[in-house]
């Protein structure tokens, strides 16, 4: 069973060194921008669902490979 879903926070992935270096490659900057205190409570789920999310590139798809790269690391 995988660690990390879509209902998983963006906190818990931070929290998890190896996750963390995975999600930096994934969207780099996201671990180090001070602004990322305000959604770590949000599931990756909320997060996709968010308009500003596409404008950023942070797709369902993308979300689902970087999981997938996740939970073969942790």
């Amino acid at each position: 069973m995988a660690k990390f879903t879509m209902d998983s926070t963006l906190g818990s992935l931070l929290a998890d060194p190896k996750a963390k270096a995975v999600v930096d490659q994934y969207a780099p900057g996201v671990s180090s921008n001070p602004m990322v205190a305000l959604v770590a409570n949000a599931s990756l789920k909320s997060l996709v669902a968010m308009p500003q999310a596409a404008q950023l590139g942070l797709t369902q798809a993308k979300v689902e490979a970087l999981l997938a790269e996740v939970n073969k690391v942790v």
